[in-house]
């Protein structure tokens, strides 16, 4: 396989999800501005981040020809949750979250540099949790696992036992919806 795949993102989860489908890639962040616009349907917002980071790390490296960015929101009876501010903050999600499906949008953008342009997707996941008591939701905010996590919890992690089931993508709920990115980088050329 080409390692002319640039990833835009720190995120472990991503790189690892890259790593098992065998990609070859580098890591090159790009850090954009993530606050909705005003009346932006959320996957307009997930389409215009994943696009707007993967330029901006193109931008910052010279080498490389493909560029993949992605931005995950949890949904949840319209309101979109990013990355919790605080404790206080994670719980509100948690428990808004408790008993009630949800849904996770990722959306995914790869920017050819040599043709300079990009393809765009954005794939769902509707993700049921069960009802969450206080000192379950208290005991996994102590772990610091929801502060960097969309809807404040990562599904493979310590969050895993509060999903009750999923209809759709699990690699999306993880962060990168995996089989759709695959065959995008395949059509594209990238591997």
């Amino acid at each position: 396989m080409k390692s002319a795949v640039v990833l835009a993102s720190a995120s472990p989860r991503r790189s690892e999800l890259l790593e098992s489908a065998g990609i070859t890639f580098r890591i090159v962040p790009a850090d954009i501005d993530e606050t909705p616009l005003p009346d932006e349907p959320p996957v307009d917002h997930v389409l215009r981040l994943a696009e707007g980071k993967a330029k901006a790390s193109a931008e910052l490296c010279p080498e490389g020809r493909f560029f993949l960015g992605a931005d995950t929101i949890v949904l949840c009876q319209g309101e979109i949750m990013g990355k919790p501010k605080d404790a206080a903050d994670a719980e509100r999600m948690l428990k808004k979250l408790s008993g009630i499906p949800h849904e996770v949008v990722t959306g995914f953008a790869i920017y050819d540099r040599e043709r300079d342009g990009a393809i765009t997707e954005a794939v769902r996941t509707k993700v049921f949790f069960k009802h969450l008591r206080d000192e379950e939701i208290a005991a996994y905010i102590a772990t610091g696992c929801p502060f960097d996590k969309a809807g404040a919890y990562a599904i493979q992690g310590g969050a895993a036992h509060m999903v009750q089931k999923i209809e759709g993508s699990y690699t999306n709920v993880v962060g990168l919806p995996l089989c759709e990115v695959v065959e995008q980088l395949r059509v594209m050329g990238a591997i």
